[in-house]
C-alpha cells in the first residue's frame, strides 16, 4: 500500500485515524492473541499442505520491540505467510474503509491490523504506522505499494526509510516467490503451488539511525533484490512441519 502522497493534513483526518486506532487497542487483549493463535495454527496446517512453503531466515527475528518488515508483494497470501514464518504477531496495513463493518473490524482489529486512510495525508498516514511501531508492533511494509503485475519486483517507494528512523526501530528485509503463481490478480482464489520466503540479516536500530534516509532505503532495496535473485535460485531451505 502506498501512502507517500502529497497533500496536507487535517483536523478530521488525524480524528478519523485516532478514534480507529483506540478501536484497535482496545482488541488487543486476551481475545485478539487467543484468535490470532488460533488462525495461525489453523493457517499453518492447509498452508503446509496447500503451498508446501519453504523459508530460510539469516537469524532470528527480534522477540520483543518495534520492527519494521519490509518485503515484496506478489498475492493477497503474503501477510499470512508473513506471519506464519515468523515468531512475532505481525500488523498489516488496512484500509481504514475496511473498518466500517462491524463485524469484520473487529476481526482485523483484534489481528492487529493498522489503519490507513488512502484519502488523508501521507503526514497522517506515517505517524499512524510510526506510533504503532513505537509501541513495540511487528508492522509489515510493502515498498512497491501494490501487488506485482508480472511476478517480478517492481519500482519501490522509499518512505520506509523515513519511518525507520523515525520511530527507530530495526529492519528486516523479506522476499516471496512463487505466491503470484499461486494466487495472480487475474484468479478468484489461489491454487496449490510451491513458495518461499527468503529473509535478509536484520538492519539493526543503531545501524538504521547511523545511516542517512538514502542510505538506508537503497541499502534496503539492493537487500531485497539479492534476496529476490537467491530465493529464484536455490531450491535449498527450511521445510515447515
Amino acid at each position: 500500500m502506498s501512502f507517500f502522497k502529497k497533500n496536507e493534513t487535517t483536523a478530521g483526518d488525524k480524528s478519523s485515524v485516532s478514534k480507529i486506532v483506540k478501536k484497535i487497542e482496545s482488541h488487543q487483549e486476551w481475545w485478539g492473541r487467543w484468535l490470532y493463535d488460533s488462525l495461525w495454527f489453523l493457517s499453518r496446517t492447509f498452508g503446509v499442505a496447500l503451498f508446501g512453503f519453504r523459508l530460510r531466515m539469516v537469524e532470528r527475528l527480534p522477540k520483543t520491540g518495534g520492527l519494521l518488515v519490509l518485503s515484496s508483494h506478489q498475492s493477497l497470501l503474503d501477510p499470512l505467510l508473513l506471519g506464519l514464518a515468523t515468531n512475532r504477531r505481525l500488523s498489516s496495513l488496512a484500509r481504514s474503509s475496511l473498518f466500517t463493518f462491524g463485524p469484520f473490524a473487529s476481526v482485523i482489529a483484534a489481528l492487529g491490523a493498522v489503519p490507513i486512510d488512502r484519502n488523508a495525508s501521507t503526514v497522517t498516514a506515517m505517524r499512524t504506522v510510526i506510533q504503532r511501531l513505537r509501541t513495540g508492533a511487528a508492522v509489515i511494509v510493502f515498498p512497491e505499494g501494490t501487488r506485482t503485475a508480472s511476478g517480478q519486483l517492481g519500482d519501490m517507494k522509499k518512505g520506509f526509510a523515513l519511518l525507520a528512523k523515525r520511530a527507530g526501530v530495526p529492519i528486516v528485509p523479506v522476499v516471496i516467490v512463487g505466491a503470484y503463481e499461486c494466487w495472480p490478480r487475474s484468479r478468484l482464489v489461489p491454487c496449490p503451488g510451491r513458495i518461499r520466503l527468503e529473509f535478509g540479516a536484520v538492519i539493526t536500530a543503531e545501524e538504521v539511525e547511523s545511516l542517512s534516509e538514502s542510505q538506508l532505503a537503497e541499502r534496503c532495496i539492493t537487500s531485497l533484490h539479492d534476496l529476490d535473485r537467491l530465493a529464484r535460485s536455490t531450491q535449498r531451505g527450511h521445510v515447515l512441519h
